[in-house]
Formats: C-alpha cells, sequence, structure tokens
C-alpha cells in the first residue's frame, strides 16, 4: 500500500494550474486537454493495437506511459492519469466490459434493492490500487515537470451505466429508475459518492495534485433534476476531497448549475461550449470561482490557423485570471497531433502574441 508522504514531495517547475486554480494572478492560463492520453496519439495507438483497454489501464507502467505521452508530445501543462470512470463500478463488484470502438458495456444492470445492497463500498485504495500504484509511478517518471490531475465519474454518470448497462443517449432507463424509484436511485447514488469519495482521497495521498470529478451525462437532466439527483452528490464528494486537493467539477451541459456550484467548495468548475465565457463569468459572480474550458474539440478539426484565432478569442473572454483553457469534452480521435499541439501552443503565445 502507497503511503502519504512515502517520498519528499518535489518542487513543482510548473505549477500554473494550481496557481489558476487558487486565484493567483497569471500572465496566461494553464492548457490542458480532456483525454489528451489517448486516442488521437499514434503512440497510444500503437499500445491499444498490444494490449486490451483495461490491460492499459491495470499496470501501472503502460499507465504511467500513456499519461506521460502528450507531455512529451503535446507541451501541455498538465498530466492526467490515464484511468477510466468504469473503474468504481468494477471495483463496487460489478462486470464491466470494454469493447474497442464499440464503449463499455455493463452485462449485470442494477434494478433492485437487493442489488444495491450487494454493491461493495470498502476498500476502494485496496481494489483500486493499481491506479494509486500509477499515479505513484507517474508523479516519480514527471519529477515536477507539471502537476498531476486524478479524477473520477460523478454519481450521476456512473448510476447512468450502472442501470442501463451502455452509452446511451438519452439514458431513458437511468432516468426512469430515477424518477419511480427515487428512494432507490438516492442509496445508489450515496453508495457511489461515498466510494468515490474515498478513491479520490487515496489519489491525492498517492500523488494527485488536483482532481476533477466527470459527470458527462449531467445535461441529461433537467435543472430541477439536476439539482435533486445530481448536484448534492457532486457537493458532497467536493466537500470532503477538498481537504485533501483542489477539486474541479465538470458537470458538461449544465451551465445552469453554474452560479450554486460557484458558491460549494470546489476550487474549479469545467464548462462546456453551449455558454459564453461572459455568461459563465456573470453567473459565477465574475471571477468568484476558477472555470475551465470550453472550446469545441470539433473545432481541432479546423485549419491551424482558425484554430489559433479561436483560441484567442476564447482567452479573451474568459481573461487569463481563474482560468484554465481546455476542451469542452474529450478530444476525439481525429484530431491530428499537430492540431492539439496548436492549440496548446496558442494558449502559451497568448502573452507574447496579443495581436494574433
Amino acid at each position: 500500500m502507497i503511503q502519504e508522504n512515502a517520498a519528499a514531495p518535489v518542487a513543482l517547475k510548473n505549477d500554473l494550474l494550481l496557481r489558476a486554480l487558487r486565484g493567483d494572478k497569471l500572465e496566461r492560463p494553464p492548457v490542458w486537454m480532456m483525454r489528451q492520453a489517448g486516442r488521437y496519439l499514434p503512440d497510444y495507438i500503437k499500445l491499444r493495437e498490444k494490449y486490451d483497454f483495461f490491460t492499459r489501464c491495470q499496470t501501472p507502467e503502460l499507465a504511467t506511459e500513456i499519461t506521460l505521452q502528450p507531455i512529451d508530445q503535446v507541451g501541455v501543462d498538465a498530466a492526467i492519469i490515464f484511468s477510466d470512470i468504469l473503474v468504481i463500478p468494477q471495483a463496487m463488484g460489478v462486470e464491466v466490459l470494454m469493447e474497442e470502438g464499440k464503449g463499455p458495456s455493463l452485462p449485470k444492470t442494477i434494478k433492485t434493492g437487493q442489488d444495491i445492497d450487494a454493491l461493495n463500498t470498502a476498500d476502494a485504495e485496496h481494489h483500486l490500487k493499481y491506479v494509486m500504484d500509477a499515479l505513484a509511478m507517474t508523479k516519480r517518471e514527471l519529477n515536477g515537470r507539471v502537476p498531476l490531475i486524478g479524477f473520477a465519474g460523478a454519481p450521476w454518470t456512473i448510476l447512468c451505466y450502472m442501470v442501463e448497462g451502455k452509452g446511451s443517449k438519452t439514458w431513458d432507463k437511468a432516468k426512469q429508475f430515477a424518477y419511480t424509484q427515487p428512494q432507490l436511485a438516492h442509496a445508489l447514488l450515496q453508495k457511489i459518492t461515498d466510494i468515490t469519495i474515498d478513491y479520490l482521497i487515496a489519489q491525492t495521498k498517492a500523488g494527485a495534485d488536483t482532481v476533477q470529478v466527470f459527470d458527462s451525462w449531467a445535461g441529461s437532466l433537467s435543472p430541477e433534476d439536476f439539482r435533486t439527483f445530481a448536484q448534492p452528490y457532486l457537493v458532497q464528494i467536493s466537500d470532503a476531497v477538498s481537504k485533501h486537493a483542489p477539486v474541479i467539477l465538470f458537470p458538461k451541459g449544465t451551465w445552469y448549475a453554474l452560479k450554486d456550484l460557484a458558491q460549494t467548495s470546489a476550487s474549479g468548475i469545467g464548462i462546456d461550449w453551449t455558454v459564453t465565457p461572459q455568461f459563465a463569468r456573470e453567473l459565477t459572480n465574475n471571477n468568484n470561482i476558477t472555470l475551465q474550458g470550453n472550446f469545441d474539440p470539433a473545432r481541432l478539426l479546423a485549419p491551424i490557423l482558425q484554430i489559433k484565432r479561436w483560441v484567442k478569442e476564447m482567452i479573451d473572454g474568459f481573461g487569463t485570471q481563474r482560468y484554465i483553457a481546455n476542451l469542452g469534452h474529450g478530444i476525439t480521435p481525429n484530431v491530428p497531433v499537430a492540431h492539439a499541439k496548436a492549440f496548446v501552443e496558442a494558449v502559451k503565445e497568448y502573452r507574447q502574441n496579443p495581436d494574433l
């Protein structure tokens, strides 16, 4: 078991991300990209051809190698550990399959109170030791170059997969479960919350400098239902984990919740491209909390000069303070590496080339 403070911490050479989360004055924002370690990188594709998905996740040496690839090849200001949000259902005793090109599937879905009672919520650090080992190994390999981000899926998003059994555009089964059996839904959400808190705290002990909570399917909910089935559990996680490291919440598609989320213990909120920088600032009391985002990943398919113009417009809109440049969702497999690099370079050049 990895012990907290097992090795003397190495001073960060580039701490822009952590300074942005603290609200320090910066000349330019830090930049990283969701799913930056993955499918668009040729070196990742080579590993994918040799090892199946969960082998890549569960082998610390492979997870470390993949995590470091975008640091070396794209030049981002932070590393995010290579893993998956569905390791939590696995740790809870639910089988998760991953087929290349098709996404995840959970053969046995949650339907009853007995199913929920049978779920494990103890020993997250033990069940997911391979993640902790990967974090510790990556931290050593980074040697202070950039901060390391840990992450987990949010309870609502994990419930969606556990009830639906696979990806969905509408999440009808998950929503039906929540609307027709709210007591069971809240019991499941609380169990997911409990193990996720333990998991994220363990990540901070293993080397994560900050953690992000991905609520990828929060946008399937109405504002009222988000406040019922998603927000309380995000707040619980933030309140518990923020005592150990800064927390970034990313409930995709929920611009309507920005005002509420800005008043939580979270240090940052990720936003997608459905809200303007100016409106996001207005909703969050103009720099009350650090915002992250919100470049549409599809825009990375545009010509490089256009990408750089859009990046400048984005940073102009958010400003350089309390802002982390990022995408509004994960980078897609069809993005050329040169275009990903152009995105990162445009952020880094912002203060040097204000008239780009």
